[in-house]
């Protein structure tokens, strides 16, 4: 082997390296510390039915298929065991200094990039073992015979979870660059790593809050959902804010934004370059918004119901009042695009023509493909959520952004636990992960109804969900649906929105954005970023629609524009918030939306 393969692997000053080690274990118990205090003192009662205990029933079941048979044992154990012996084998001929048979592959994994990966054989046995072992696993979850599609869907996605989590880059000792990093600072990045680890627990009352950014950067309202506007409006459970014209006429039908309750508002209110918000006033609409409370133990009873006409019911009232407009264009984000669309059954059922036409960002309304986020919701799981937030009348936030991190914890989770903790730097400032750690509680019984008549039973279209005592139908809403997928989306499916297209009973136009689910909407046309596609009516299969759309590059904003604006483009005067029938309760982006949890 190389020396100068080795040199930069030796530890140069051994005193200092100890006494680092023995400052970061310091610093390690201080976060063990952290992490027990709450649940001594009982602050934090860890529930029995913890992901790991899922994980470990779930992958039990494939481990029986494999193990009930010798022969399968054997196969099992051969598969793997070839596998390592041949990387093994060329692992060695490169140490004896025979040229490789053939050129390695180009690795494309963004956990491999240093070029030690490849270059030293010590690392590349590691990287190459760690391949074939997360394959191996993969391949048994896929060929278990026996198993029911939740089962299976569950051991995939825990298998990802493990093998994402016991990469070689993960560890010190086992990624080259942080191998090299903690031998030329005497393992000073472990002391600061360390301290961070201790801070980020403190943060989290108990539970780890790995930071994604550097938040002192950031302030709502200050250099974050900053276009102008008034809230003239408040309910128990939400505020409608409008925002001020910048057009001397507006859009005769007002626009309402319903988001989701999982998240705030302002992911469409980002900074003035990126505000969808601030784009739909520049192009003439009158916008108001509903910002959501952020819920405590007062809400515990509010279901969707009451999310429908303190929401959506009470802003349009707001807009009636203020406007004089009965017909609306209304916009649903996510699992606002799910209530909005419950809605809308229920105001077909109801004779209410108030929403006009509707759009829905990343929306599901069909769960049948609906991601991984259904490995977290059967009976067993429900009942254990359910009485976890019986006893507090609310789900914490941190415990559904730890889910949907989990979603891709290759990239939302462990690198920056080896950024943060490992390398000991801190992370960059970002607005949207600002905007996803500023995450918001769930009210119980509005998160039990979602998680049952969505991911569980699949109501809304079946036309088995009830509410204000009446079964609704998506085939009873007539009026044009803008339904905009994003085709890398792991929260709503590109499949699952278009499937979803479907169960309407009137137009729909079925519009999918490059990116993912916060990328692809939030992109705004000077960017000149991804691209969409649009074609026939979603029909048949996904699959088949997109070999036939037509690719158009850059932001879907304006085609979007280009569809209001074919209902109807009737304008009239800009108008004030307020519209002197309500008094301005707050200057935008109001009290709700500040509350952090």
């Amino acid at each position: 082997m190389d020396p100068a393969l080795i040199e930069p692997y030796i530890v140069k000053d051994p005193q200092a390296m100890a006494m680092n080690a023995a400052r970061a274990l310091e610093n390690l118990g201080k976060a063990a510390s952290e992490w027990l205090r709450p649940r001594e003192t009982g602050e934090i009662v860890d529930p029995v039915a913890e992901p790991a205990t899922q994980m470990i029933k779930t992958m039990s079941k494939v481990a029986e298929y494999w193990m009930s048979d010798p022969k399968r044992t054997v196969e099992a154990q051969s598969m793997l065991l070839n596998e390592l012996f041949g990387i093994w084998m060329k692992s060695l001929q490169r140490l004896s200094g025979e040229a490789p048979a053939e050129s390695p592959a180009p690795v494309t994994d963004k956990r491999f990039s240093d070029e030690d990966w490849q270059k030293n054989p010590f690392f590349d046995f590691l990287r190459q073992a760690y391949l074939a072992i997360s394959a191996w696993a993969d391949k048994l979850v896929t060929d278990a015979e026996g198993l029911d599609e939740h089962t299976r869907h569950k051991a995939a996605f825990y298998v990802r979870q493990l093998t994402a989590a016991l990469s070689p880059a993960n560890f010190v000792t086992t990624n080259p660059q942080l191998y090299r990093e903690t031998v030329a600072t005497s393992g000073a990045n472990l002391v600061k790593g360390m301290q961070m680890l201790a801070e980020d627990i403190a943060a989290g009352h108990g539970d780890l809050r790995i930071r994604q950014t550097d938040a002192s950067k950031f302030e709502v309202g200050r250099n974050m959902a900053v276009t102008p506007g008034k809230v003239i409006a408040q309910s128990e459970i939400c505020e409608v804010i409008q925002y001020e014209a910048s057009t001397e006429t507006v859009l005769k039908r007002p626009l309402l934004i319903c988001p989701p309750w999982i998240n705030k508002f302002y992911i469409l209110d980002l900074n003035p370059q990126k505000s969808f918000i601030k784009w739909c006033v520049d192009q003439g609409h009158t916008v108001f918004v509903i910002s959501w409370v952020n819920p405590d133990e007062r809400h515990a009873m509010k279901g969707w119901e009451d999310y429908i006409r303190d929401g959506v019911d009470f802003a349009l009232d707001t807009i009636e009042k203020v406007t004089g407009e009965r017909e609306v264009n209304a916009i649903g984000y996510c699992v606002g695009g799910t209530l909005l669309s419950a809605a809308l059954a229920l105001h077909a059922k109801e004779g209410n023509t108030r929403i006009a036409s509707a759009t829905l960002f990343t929306t599901q309304v069909d769960f049948t493909h609906a991601g991984d986020l259904k490995v977290f919701v059967d009976e067993e799981q429900l009942d254990d959520l359910e009485e976890r937030m019986r006893a507090a009348g609310y789900l914490d936030g941190s415990k559904m952004a730890q889910a949907f991190n989990m979603l891709r914890a290759s990239e939302l989770i462990w690198p920056y636990f080896v950024n943060n903790y490992l390398k000991g730097q801190d992370p960059m400032p970002f607005d949207l992960l600002y905007w996803n750690s500023d995450s918001t509680r769930m009210a119980a019984a509005n998160h039990s109804f979602y998680l049952r008549n969505c991911y569980l039973n699949n109501n809304l279209t079946k036309g088995k969900m009830t509410l204000a005592g009446k079964k609704i139908s998506l085939k009873d809403v007539k009026i044009p649906i803008y339904n905009l997928a994003t085709r890398e989306d792991h929260i709503a499916p590109a499949k699952s929105v278009f499937v979803g297209s479907g169960f309407f009973g009137g137009p729909v136009t079925y519009v999918l954005s490059g990116s993912g689910h916060i990328a692809g909407v939030v992109n705004p046309p000077d960017k000149k970023k991804y691209q969409y596609w649009t074609g026939g009516a979603p029909v048949g299969d996904y699959e088949d629609w997109l070999v036939k759309a037509k690719e158009t590059a850059g932001s879907w904003w304006p085609h979007w524009q280009t569809w209001i604006e074919a209902l109807d483009a009737d304008r009239v005067p800009a108008r004030k918030p307020g519209g002197g029938a309500l008094n301005a309760i707050a200057d935008a982006p109001g009290s709700y939306v500040l509350e952090r949890v």
